[in-house]
């Protein structure tokens, strides 16, 4: 599945750009990076683009216009919540990723018919009151981790190839096989690039990796 660098832009570019796009809202720190490569990983698997709000480099416009912007472009969205818990000396909780996650929801209940397809996917570690935090969540279905990249990459994968715009992707034994590779080039962009490579060279990198 290897492809020229300039094909991320062009694929934003097509007629159905959209409905190939999920957006990924996930924590971007160190101790999340290898779970964050699993989403990435099972998203392009499965044929489909994975999104973020940095992806198209536009520093220059505020950080919520480019989520907004970004997740508006994808018929699909994936949310996890593994730091919405206390850190540090004040215990302070991120709590940007459930605020992302309710943008997605509402997308889901737009008041025209064609916009209100959004569809969405949220994780959760597997011990995580998320339905104190975030009582309105308690009816719904979150998908619980460990936080290994292939038990991350097994959840993401199983709902993405419910999905209508999903291809058929090869067997999750052969993507299991294929994601330490992709794994060892996402740290290898991090190291290269001090934690910040630009979401081409990843999703480059991904492409590369997936088993054909």
């Amino acid at each position: 599945m290897s492809a020229p660098v300039s094909t991320f832009a062009a694929l934003l570019e097509s007629a159905n750009a959209r409905q190939r796009s999920v957006f990924i809202n996930c924590p971007f720190d160190r101790g999340f990076s290898d779970a964050r490569a699993a989403i990435v990983f099972g998203v392009v698997c499965s044929g489909l683009l994975p999104r973020t709000a940095d992806d198209l480099g536009l520093v220059g416009v505020p950080r919520m216009t480019r989520i907004l912007r970004a997740m508006s472009d994808s018929l699909y969205s994936i949310h996890d919540l593994s730091r919405c818990q206390g850190e540090g000396a004040f215990n302070l909780a991120r709590f940007n990723m459930p605020l992302e996650l309710g943008v997605a929801i509402a997308n889901g209940y737009a008041t025209t018919s064609s916009e209100n397809d959004h569809q969405w996917l949220a994780l959760a570690p597997e011990v995580h009151p998320y339905n104190q935090f975030a009582s309105d969540l308690a009816g719904y279905d979150l998908k619980r981790h460990d936080g290994k990249p292939t038990i991350v990459c097994t959840r993401v994968m199983s709902w993405l190839q419910t999905l209508e715009h999903a291809v058929v992707a090869p067997p999750l034994p052969e993507v299991l096989t294929a994601l330490p590779k992709f794994l060892a080039a996402y740290r290898q962009l991090n190291l290269e690039w001090r934690d910040e490579p630009d979401w081409i060279k990843v999703w480059h990198a991904a492409a590369n990796a997936v088993p054909v």
